[in-house]
């Protein structure tokens, strides 16, 4: 496969995404376009961080919908592999696939509830930058542990990207904006509110002084145990760095959640000391 950079002059921009494009990803190309000279956007639903056929299934992606997108936004080059293209012949199946070392933060929190996750994007993420090579990408805070671990990858490997965080975008409601909310019932989409709340009370115990992890463990999880339709896989008070739970919160430390609500699996976050609007 050609890299994309041949024959390409000036700075690129990567905002690499699974499809399914939302606000969330719209956010990254408005941030990134006035920023460099070639934006390129990536459509690739990656099946090696997928757990689970059915969730890679029902992945909510429109590739047309998803390049009107992109060309709406002003990006030049959108980037819409097939999987043999990305993965040699047997590599996707899940042996023989040559693993991308996602780093000690892959070890925790959604690497425990998602085993082989990570492996998945650091492998996927490392295969876009080697034939985009960008100057430049964004990733969103919503996915906080993610980024973490493509900032360690840029690191290790000596990529040398501009890696730039996208705060994240959220609903009036607060709800953070996510492919998976379309599969949401009415009544579903209603209880996911919680999410935001559990982080508002985390806030609030932070705001009145509170640092010791457990007691703002627990401000979140009783906020999530009063929604009958939430079942939490985790509620973290973490180092911002390592993802490490901490016995007493010193800043940089991020609360996050992770929670069912029927099929679907949600994910939120915030950085203690970082305003989250009620």
């Amino acid at each position: 496969m050609r890299k994309i950079r041949c024959g390409i002059s000036g700075s690129v921009a990567l905002v690499a995404t699974l499809g399914g494009i939302h606000a969330g990803h719209t956010a990254h190309m408005d941030t990134v376009r006035p920023l460099c000279d070639v934006a390129v956007g990536s459509l690739f639903l990656n099946p090696t961080q997928f757990a689970s056929d059915d969730d890679l299934s029902t992945y909510p992606a429109d590739e047309a919908s998803d390049l009107a997108e992109f060309e709406s936004h002003g990006f030049d080059i959108v980037f819409a592999p097939s999987v043999d293209e990305i993965y040699t012949s047997g590599e996707s199946g899940g042996t023989g696939i040559p693993q991308v070392d996602p780093g000690p933060v892959a070890n925790v929190l959604e690497g425990i509830h998602r085993p082989g996750h990570f492996n998945g994007v650091a492998t996927v993420v490392t295969r876009l930058f080697s034939i985009i090579e960008p100057n430049m990408t964004t990733f969103g805070e919503k996915d906080a542990q993610q980024l973490r671990i493509v900032q360690y990858l840029n690191t290790s490997l000596k990529l040398g990207i501009d890696i730039i965080p996208i705060p994240t975008v959220r609903e009036p409601d607060g709800l953070a904006i996510s492919s998976r909310n379309v599969r949401l019932s009415p009544g579903e989409r209603e209880a996911a509110r919680v999410l935001h709340r559990s982080l508002l009370a985390a806030q609030k115990s932070w705001g009145a002084g509170e640092r010791n992890g457990f007691v703002l463990r627990e401000s979140m999880a009783s906020v999530l145990a009063r929604e009958p339709l939430a079942v939490t896989d985790y509620a973290s008070i973490a180092d911002a760095d390592t993802f490490k739970e901490v016995e007493v919160a010193t800043e940089p430390v991020r609360a996050l959640v992770a929670v069912n609500i029927g099929n679907t699996r949600l994910i939120d976050n915030v950085l203690l000391g970082q305003l989250l609007n009620p």
